[in-house]
């Protein structure tokens, strides 16, 4: 019998994978034919259109030099069709993408950010962040003896919003060029780059920073082709598919849609203030099919005024990632036309991973934080995901009480963190750790406990702040909960603290909370104090339950 003959890859046979042939085929296959981007009552852009625009911007690109994998561009913008074009244009220049998160534009944490970026050579800044970038930038500036970047002003000539002095000598600033004459002096004949080596970095996306300095996670043109791959049929995506830009484009590229909707032929409408009325209006006019971004989405839309509602022709699809609010605000958008689906999934894993429809007759307090029926993620071709014993490695048994760390595997996680030593901790034990904690359940499940950081040890048992948490939600008076451990110095042992803001107009005392906890916890879960203030947040609405420890710390609260 003959050997099999080793055959190697050529160029008939191998393609580096890269979004970038998403883009191709859209243009090809829908042409003129198909809206790709719709922005407001002036802006409809064709896929053909799109794919011209951004070949211009790559050829453009090219003539400022950037064209290496290691040169970084940056985006300060919200989600309009530039930032959208630049996930495809700046990758087609044959370089990596990092858009910011526009929340952090303040004189610690942008500079920090910026200066880890060090091989960036252009900035493109929307109209709107345009003067806090300025003054950001005169900072660096005068403590970095290299030249400024060259900064590419991002302008609405229909938003009718008065510009800046700034912006109105945008003109006689040095290093400074608008979009539009960038986009417009580039040439739809360039042949766009393909990555040698499709582990190629595409793009840095930060972390929120809910632990203290955001991290740069790097993704790669594979990890960010399979991954969008996956999200099609994560989120039920197809060519008719209408998805309304709720979710921010610099978070996990929006979480991986702005490629995805391009794969399917879909549209994109570009939202750049996110409102309840904004949202009702674009659905009813876009016939808009999917939405996605953090729990706090759901609140505008449960409390908004019914003077901005509409009435929806279809039930469309609502995605959240994130802790959910309380069942109330989950039943009202239910009631208002919206199916929800919740997500569970981190920046390094890009975006959302499991991601499970809200059931409201069957979710309650105890199996609305379960994900995954059956214990898998609704797409499994390039993703594993176990809980384990984080010492032994171990899967921890389907018992429904033993607690380990959920952990990921596979084509679709993070190359690792830009310039920094952790990326080696994050995988050196051959699985990526999450740092949350949960448990598996008889039918493989997984069902959320807390957070390695957060959760709360009283009496050698664990006590979750996130169920804690879900039943003050629960309570009509309470608006916002953190629960955090409370260490007593007599007793050499920690309880539940509970931090507690208020409905406007309400009021509450403590003995209230407490009993109204005791009714619904286990004696060791319920609250042993309680404050009520506002809760400390980062950019992304998230608590930072490591300020309100530190607070408890220092104050003796």
């Amino acid at each position: 019998m003959k050997k099999l003959e080793i055959l190697i890859p050529c160029s008939a046979n191998y393609t580096a994978l890269t979004p970038i042939s998403f883009l191709e085929q859209a243009a090809t296959i829908f042409g003129d034919n198909k809206a790709s981007i719709i922005y407001g009552d002036y802006v409809r852009f064709s896929w053909k259109q799109t794919y011209q625009r951004c070949l211009n911007l790559a050829s453009s690109l090219l003539s400022f030099g950037i064209s290496h994998p290691h040169h970084i561009v940056v985006a300060l913008a919200p989600n309009v069709p530039a930032l959208y074009e630049l996930h495809f244009g700046v990758a087609m220049a044959g370089a990596v993408l990092s858009a910011l998160n526009t929340k952090l534009l303040d004189v610690t944490t942008l500079p920090q950010i910026l200066d880890l970026l060090e091989t960036c050579k252009i900035i493109f800044v929307d109209y709107q962040f345009f003067d806090s970038a300025i003054q950001v930038f005169e900072i660096i500036s005068q403590r970095k003896c290299k030249p400024p970047p060259l900064i590419v002003l991002i302008s609405d000539d229909f938003d009718q919003i008065p510009y800046s002095p700034v912006m109105n000598n945008v003109s006689i600033l040095p290093n400074t060029l608008s979009y539009n004459d960038l986009v417009a002096k580039g040439h739809a004949d360039f042949e766009s780059f393909r990555p040698s080596n499709e582990c190629n970095p595409i793009s840095v996306s930060y972390t929120s920073g809910s632990t203290g300095t955001p991290k740069g996670v790097v993704y790669s043109h594979r990890g960010a082709y399979l991954n969008s791959i996956a999200a099609i049929s994560r989120f039920n995506l197809k060519s008719s598919s209408v998805l309304l830009w709720t979710v921010d484009m610099f978070r996990c590229n929006g979480w991986c849609l702005a490629w995805a909707m391009c794969a399917v032929g879909g549209t994109n409408v570009c939202l750049r203030n996110v409102s309840a009325k904004g949202i009702f209006d674009a659905i009813q006019f876009h016939k808009v099919t999917h939405l996605c971004g953090a729990p706090t989405l759901l609140s505008i839309i449960a409390n908004s005024s019914p003077n901005d509602h509409k009435p929806l022709q279809f039930r469309v699809k609502f995605i959240v990632a994130g802790v959910l609010p309380p069942v109330q605000i989950l039943n009202k958008v239910a009631e208002l036309g919206f199916d929800v689906n919740i997500g569970y999934g981190m920046t390094e894993t890009l975006g959302p991973v499991i991601v499970r429809p809200w059931k409201p007759d069957s979710d309650n307090e105890d199996t609305k934080l379960n994900y995954g029926e059956g214990g898998l993620p609704s797409f499994m071709m390039e993703v594993e995901v176990d809980v384990k014993d984080p010492n032994t490695m171990k899967s921890t048994p389907h018992d429904g009480k033993t607690i380990g760390e959920i952990m990921f595997k596979g084509n679709t996680l993070m190359l690792g963190y830009l310039n920094s030593q952790e990326t080696e901790e994050a995988f050196k034990s051959g699985w990526f750790k999450t740092g949350d904690l949960a448990i598996r359940k008889e039918n493989g499940s997984i069902t959320l406990k807390d957070r390695a950081k957060d959760i709360i040890y009283s009496n050698g048992e664990a006590v979750s702040s996130l169920e804690v948490e879900a039943v003050l939600l629960s309570h009509p008076k309470v608006l916002e909960a953190a629960v955090v451990g409370k260490y007593d110095e007599c007793l050499l042992d920690s309880s539940p603290c509970a931090v507690v803001k208020l409905k406007d107009g309400c009021s509450a005392t403590v003995e209230e909370i407490i009993k109204f906890c005791e009714g619904k916890l286990a004696t060791k879960m319920v609250p042993k104090s309680v404050v009520f203030g506002d809760l400390p947040l980062n950019s992304t609405g998230k608590v930072q339950k490591f300020l309100i420890r530190e607070k408890i710390k220092s104050n003796g609260l």
